[in-house]
């Protein structure tokens, strides 16, 4: 019995996108630039992108501290929010309680950040920078200041500006104010 073939079964080039656009396979550039129209208009592509690039910011300038970003974030937390705990930090930065519990072992092996039990609630465990930690932190908060500044310099703050807010807004999902 023969019907219509599935699109399992159809070549690529013959499965029509959601915008009704059929994607027409082209032979890369001279110089190998891939076409990436079909990802260009997703804002998760354009975020993605631009995450790479940032990390790649983020390790060249924090690499002499040692410090990742998921460290260093930490630390700005820490350094922020008195009284935080564990669970607050998880949950600001989406990391599960494992994984963060290896982190913050590494991060106290190394000096930065003390646990220290609620007294409140014995349950919960405070985290505080060390005297090492302070000093990381701020070095490294100079060091944030402006090493993001070469890469961004076709922005103008305003734009800067605007980028970090509707990133934010897009993180949190928040709805836009009416």
């Amino acid at each position: 019995m023969s019907g219509p073939a599935s699109s399992e079964s159809r070549p690529l080039a013959d499965i029509e996108m959601s915008s009704r656009r059929v994607i027409e396979p082209r032979v890369p550039s001279a110089d190998g630039e891939l076409d990436a129209s079909h990802l260009t208009h997703l804002v998760g592509y354009g975020a993605s992108r631009a995450a790479i690039e940032m990390r790649k910011v983020f390790a060249r300038h924090m690499k002499p501290l040692g410090l990742k970003v998921v460290e260093f974030s930490i630390l700005m937390l820490v350094a922020a929010n008195r009284q935080v705990n564990q669970k607050q930090i998880g949950q600001a930065l989406d990391i599960s309680a494992p994984n963060l519990a290896v982190i913050l072992d590494r991060m106290a092996e190394r000096g930065w950040v003390l646990r220290v039990r609620s007294e409140q609630d014995r349950r919960a465990q405070h985290i505080h920078l060390t005297a090492k930690g302070l000093e990381l932190v701020q070095r490294a908060q100079k060091i944030a200041a402006t090493m993001e500044d070469a890469s961004l310099r076709m922005l103008s703050a305003a734009e800067r500006a605007l980028l970090i807010e509707l990133l934010l807004k897009v993180a949190s999902g928040r709805s836009a104010p009416r």
